[in-house]
């Protein structure tokens, strides 16, 4: 269970409760609706009390969040995992392509869920705010508590939460920038396949052509919807599919996976108000798959 506290300094004395858990705990109203019920969910200076009650200064605020379970059935693999942030909230994983994002380990194989789970424990809570497919690699956040992951949530697809991916195409689209803005829906021809259609869901890509090589392109590309295989779904679509992915027609003879990679994160910490920074180099593979190009 996480427990925020604040003390109120003299220039917010006078205030409610709530404007402290609003502003300074940065809690939402739904959030404070819930937890205000518990017993020791919100208290002045370490007693029940209620939403209206006015603060003086030097009176400390707490709320007690709540958690989620940590997922069951997570059978626990050592593997190597780089972690590149990680505070008392959230932390980010920079994942290997061919490791799943979540979900029970099969026949032996790595998740991220079960790569944490050994290293900390299966009690410990980890909870996916972004989700790579099995052949993506790169950064994605995990939340350490049901009450981050709920903000966390909340901030995705805003600017408060930015993410980047770069992906090396066949072919380029016509612009050098630009939005893929079609609708995304399954196409019921495959069990894990998406296609644009005018009744899908509402998808936005936008998308930067960094370098053109032999036939391929080196694109820069943005995620303000997360819908599945959004980014392979809009290039195929738009004719120049992700180099490796069998799926959308652009299979390669030196790539067993799509050259997709979620380079760049940008977040504010939704308890602190801290702002995340970080990036992550193109893979082996597809760097030497881009030096080729450049070299011929």
């Amino acid at each position: 269970m996480r427990t925020l506290s604040f003390t109120v300094p003299p220039e917010l004395a006078g205030r409610q409760v709530k404007r402290i858990l609003l502003r300074q705990l940065r809690l939402p109203e739904s959030m404070i609706a819930r937890i205000k019920l518990r017993e020791t969910g919100i208290c002045l200076n370490g007693r029940r009390c209620r939403t209206t009650d006015i603060v003086a200064a030097g009176d400390t605020v707490t709320a007690e969040v709540g958690d989620l379970p940590a997922e069951a059935g997570i059978t626990p693999i050592p593997c190597p995992l780089s972690i590149p942030y990680e505070d008392e909230d959230l932390l980010v994983v920079d994942k290997p392509s061919g490791m799943a994002s979540h979900g029970r380990a099969e026949r032996g194989e790595p998740t991220v869920a079960a790569a944490l789970a050994a290293r900390r424990g299966t009690d410990a809570a980890f909870h996916c705010v972004t989700r790579l497919d099995k052949g993506t690699s790169g950064l994605m956040v995990v939340a350490k508590s049901g009450f981050a992951h709920e903000l966390l949530r909340r901030a995705l697809h805003t600017d408060a939460f930015i993410r980047e991916y770069l992906a090396i195409a066949v072919g380029a689209p016509t612009q050098t920038r630009g939005s893929f803005t079609a609708p995304l829906r399954r196409d019921e021809t495959g069990k894990n396949r998406f296609r644009t259609a005018p009744d899908g869901l509402p998808a936005r890509t936008d998308y930067e052509v960094l370098e053109t090589r032999g036939g391929l392109s080196l694109l820069r590309l943005r995620l303000y919807t997360g819908r599945t295989h959004q980014i392979r779904v809009h290039l195929a679509a738009a004719g120049c599919p992700v180099y490796g992915d069998r799926v959308y027609g652009a299979a390669a003879p030196d790539l067993d996976r799509p050259a997709l990679h979620s380079a760049f994160l940008r977040l504010v910490q939704p308890i602190t108000g801290e702002t995340i920074c970080l990036e992550s180099p193109l893979p082996e593979d597809m760097e030497q798959r881009w030096k080729f190009m450049r070299s011929k």
